[in-house]
């Protein structure tokens, strides 16, 4: 069987993180893995693992993306993959417009996963086209079947985002080499609480919220360091100057530091305190949250999304009201004193499980 995936770019996320899991899986079972996108950091990544990339532009926000439509139907005949599965709103459009115009007789099987709650119109309709669709929570699944009457529930399967708990070990210690390497970069952490807000920079992930809750625990004398840790998108750098004004402003220049893109989350997650989830949107998933969760670290974070039914079933106590920040800084103040780990890590959770589910997806398509 030959899948080939579709997403803009390879650089970072949990879309990309998905689609390289994915691709290593259908390697590992025999099969033939093709990912389509503008390319980016993670490219030599999947071709490790013995996928394929191909790389079009197709991760424009643009009307001019769609003189790729006939590209990639050149692509398909070319290729002629038994399942195309789309991740994106964008190249989904290229790629179910090619699909759409070849015979009937040639279309491989169509799959898309909807990764989040997009905004409600023709442009994000796409995301629904699927022969079948992948919703990552049910909350999502919620919205789809809300907002997309045509998708039925029976199109639909839930398949929440897995973690690798070969990776993610509950109690995992980072190296002598890592923690010796830290303590230079970061000489006067001793003794104090690591709280850590991982996701891009960007107004809806909730740094914002972050910074004044460290403010608050300061004020009450609380020895702790806030890490904020994702990257910034050139689009993004005025606001990243607006979050370290903000972190001046309320003389934090020694409790907060960011630290952009890291390829070390793990490590740092496992050492921290506690971790955040501040997203003032609700998030389709949230997978860092079941990464720091999987390691047996608390989280914290607030009660909508796929991050709330993370929570519901693995640490309930971790659920702020969404946006209220006072609930917030109470529950902060008291785990921080005195917390207890999250569950195991169970069965619908793990990259094991979201794998061979998905699979599945593809053999019953291709063998109906």
């Amino acid at each position: 069987m030959k899948v080939m995936q579709v997403l803009p770019e390879l650089n970072s996320g949990g879309v990309e993180k998905g689609t390289l899991e994915i691709a290593d899986h259908l390697v590992k079972q025999g099969h033939e893995a093709l990912v389509v996108s503008n390319g980016g950091r993670l490219v030599n990544q999947l071709e490790s693992s013995g996928a394929r990339h191909i790389s079009m532009p197709v991760h424009k926000k643009s009307l001019f993306s769609l003189l790729q439509v006939f590209p990639f139907r050149r692509l398909l005949q070319r290729e002629r993959p038994d399942v195309l599965h789309i991740r994106s709103r964008v190249p989904g459009w290229i790629a179910y417009l090619a699909w759409l115009s070849l015979p009937q007789k040639q279309r491989p099987r169509l799959v898309s996963t909807v990764h989040g709650f997009y905004s409600v119109n023709f442009y994000s309709a796409v995301m629904s086209k699927g022969e079948h669709v992948i919703a990552v929570s049910n909350s999502v699944k919620e919205y789809i079947l809300k907002n997309y009457p045509p998708c039925t529930a029976d199109k639909i399967t839930v398949i929440h985002r897995g973690v690798s708990t070969d990776f993610f070990p509950r109690g995992f210690t980072p190296s002598a080499e890592w923690k010796a390497k830290w303590e230079i970069e970061h000489p006067s952490l001793q003794n104090k609480k690591l709280l850590l807000l991982p996701g891009r920079i960007t107004r809806w992930k909730g740094q914002e919220d972050f910074i004044r809750l460290v403010a608050k625990l300061k004020e009450k004398g609380i020895p702790i360091h806030g890490f904020i840790v994702g990257e910034t998108h050139a689009k993004k750098r005025a606001y990243l100057d607006e979050l370290k004004a903000l972190t001046q402003s309320l003389g934090l220049e020694r409790e907060i530091s960011f630290l952009g893109h890291r390829s070390d989350v793990r490590e740092i997650m496992s050492i921290s305190s506690i971790t955040f989830s501040l997203s003032r949107e609700p998030e389709a998933f949230g997978r860092v949250s079941l990464e720091a969760m999987a390691l047996g670290v608390p989280v914290i974070g607030y009660d909508h999304g796929g991050v709330a039914e993370q929570l519901s079933a693995l640490y309930p106590e971790g659920k702020v009201p969404a946006l209220n920040e006072s609930e917030l800084f109470h529950l902060a103040e008291t785990l921080i004193g005195d917390f207890s780990a999250p569950k195991q890590i169970v069965a619908k959770f793990t990259q094991e499980n979201m794998c061979k589910n998905t699979m599945d997806i593809y053999l019953n398509l291709v063998n109906a």
